[in-house]
């Protein structure tokens, strides 16, 4: 038996056979050429080609893991529209007359060994996400397409170097145990992805790969880093007795499925789901949401060639309701920018998209588009409680043009004897500060407000949530974000209308007791996050969170507000 220690990040007890993955080679050879618009043209084809398979990941990662998992797979087509990539690739072809391949990897190992001599973990361990989009074009380029994941036929415990996001994605969740890996850190997209799909994982194991091989058994804890291989019956005992222990714990989850979200003083609190797509509907409803408190709807728009009809549209809002059985669908109109490349919009490339023609901008700029989403909404609003919300509002007055549209829309229904409800309810996303500072001037003009903080940070922050580089800033305990959604809480309750939630940190435990005690009404998270949430929000009382919010929000550091609420005995 030999036993090591390593970075547990994704909690859970793993037993099982190990398989081996062997290290993925960049299948090509360094050849000389002489044709070098040929070559360029190759890097360009392969270019297109991999955006289009990073644009179903995206889609694929939406569907099976979450929203901001896929958002890996959107910062890897980012890389490929690189321009200083671009640039480089050609530079090795005209200067050094050699194939693509080469070329291709010659420029990402620039960038990654970059990467990799920095101080901070985050960066270094971006190198991964350089090193995977270039193995994606090499494999494209050489016609050798596809990942070196080995055959998983049985229960087993991956073992390996590293696995990248492309390769992670292929892993078959029903049969593999356990990752380890000798490389990454918990920022590791290796992490973050084990994580969301609820496979235990450690990374840097160092040595790993030296001391195992195929069906030898490894114990692990996912949480604690501690693995142990070919265990003696002493320490098998000990972790099946652990894993038997998380699998109580798991059906206690369970039994909280049907029970009501209520306080221990009371206090009625909704946990409802965000969706992408209707794949993600049974997760929803196995998990007990109380509705849906964001249903994207770009996956309609970017998944195919041309825009999605009216009936087509029409046919997923009408099923979603129906699913949902009368309970609450808040559905977000289109929010795409600049930063996707739809062809049939016709967006025009921006410096900053995050920025600039997005959310109802968009709308208002694409109203043709728009209306037929609009139509689609208001014809399966019958079908169910549909609630339509206006994403991306900066100013009242996109508010009141919104609502003149979607009164237009109403009235080419009406006259063509096309039923829809009437008292259909119109809410916004609140995620610019500029909407938060005016929330009472914006509760006068619609029925509800779901707070959408990841933008909210980031425009409160100025912090693109995208950019390693300044990626210390983002944080969703920062003391002037949550005095923000104090006071949009606060005022939506002034005007007598209800606020929830759909941001990231709407699932974060550790702050759902302080947004309890704020008054939020409504959290809208993951499907995998809505038993434990609900298990939170039963253990504690309304009244005494309620105290400790003035505390927290007298705190002047992120750290000082994460370390608060970690300590705090109700959590």
């Amino acid at each position: 038996m030999e036993s090591l220690l390593g970075t547990g990040v994704s909690k859970g007890i793993a037993i099982g056979s190990v398989l081996v993955k062997k290290e993925s080679s960049s299948d090509f050879q360094k050849k000389s050429i002489t044709d070098v618009e040929h070559e360029w043209d190759r890097f360009q084809k392969a270019i297109e080609a991999g955006k289009k398979q990073l644009e179903v990941l995206v889609q694929q990662s939406r569907e099976t893991i979450g929203e901001d998992e896929a958002q890996i797979f959107e910062a890897h087509i980012l890389i490929l529209e690189d321009e200083e990539l671009a640039n480089l690739v050609k530079t090795q072809i005209d200067n050094q007359k050699k194939n693509t391949e080469w070329a291709v990897h010659e420029a990402a190992e620039h960038f990654a060994v970059i990467l990799e001599g920095l101080e901070d973990e985050y960066l270094k361990e971006r190198a991964h996400d350089i090193r995977d989009v270039s193995a994606r074009l090499i494999r494209i380029l050489s016609g050798t397409d596809k990942h070196e994941i080995p055959i998983m036929d049985k229960p087993c415990i991956i073992v390996a170097r590293d696995l990248l996001p492309g390769e992670m994605v292929h892993i078959d969740k029903a049969v593999v145990m356990g990752i380890i890996t000798e490389a990454g850190a918990k920022t590791s997209h290796t992490a973050i992805l084990a994580k969301a799909m609820g496979i235990p994982a450690i990374v840097g194991a160092e040595g790993i790969l030296e001391k195992v091989k195929d069906h030898d058994t490894i114990v692990f804890d996912g949480e604690l880093g501690n693995l142990f291989i070919n265990p003696d019956s002493d320490i098998l005992e000990q972790y099946n007795q652990k894993l038997e222990l998380l699998k109580i714990q798991k059906k206690e989850l369970e039994s909280f499925r049907d029970r009501a979200s209520i306080t221990k003083d009371g206090a009625d609190v909704e946990l409802f789901g965000n969706m992408a797509s209707v794949a993600e509907l049974p997760g929803l409803v196995e998990n007990g949401a109380q509705g849906i408190g964001l249903f994207r709807t770009e996956f309609l728009y970017t998944t195919q060639a041309s825009a999605p009809s009216e009936e087509e549209q029409f046919e997923i809002y009408k099923l979603t309701a129906e699913k949902m059985q009368g309970k609450t669908v808040i559905i977000r109109t289109l929010d795409i920018g600049g930063d996707k490349e739809i062809p049939y919009l016709g967006l025009d490339k921006e410096e900053n998209p995050f920025l600039g023609c997005r959310g109802i901008r968009l709308c208002f700029d694409k109203v043709d588009i728009w209306k037929v989403q609009l139509r689609a909404l208001l014809r399966a609003s019958i079908f169910g409680d549909i609630k339509i919300m206006l994403p991306m509002i900066s100013v009242i007055e996109e508010v009141r043009k919104a609502k003149e549209i979607i009164n237009e829309v109403k009235e080419e229904l009406e006259s063509s004897g096309i039923p829809f409800n009437e008292n259909l309810e119109i809410g916004i996303m609140i995620e610019t500060p500029a909407a938060a500072m005016i929330a009472d001037s914006m509760a006068s003009e619609v029925d509800f407000f779901s707070i959408g903080t990841n933008d909210l940070i980031q425009y409160t922050l100025a912090c693109d949530r995208m950019n390693p580089k300044i990626s210390y800033l983002y944080s969703q305990f920062n003391p002037s974000v949550l005095r923000l959604i104090k006071h949009i809480i606060d005022t939506g309750h002034e005007y007598g209308i209800k606020v929830g939630m759909c941001g990231e940190a709407a699932g974060d435990i550790r702050l759902i007791p302080l947004f309890v005690g704020m008054g939020l009404d409504e959290f809208s998270m993951n499907a995998s996050g809505l038993l434990e949430a609900k298990k939170v929000v039963t253990q504690i009382s309304r009244l005494e969170m309620s105290k400790v919010v003035p505390e927290v929000l007298k705190l002047k550091t992120a750290q000082e507000v994460e370390t608060y609420l970690a300590g705090f005995s109700a959590i």
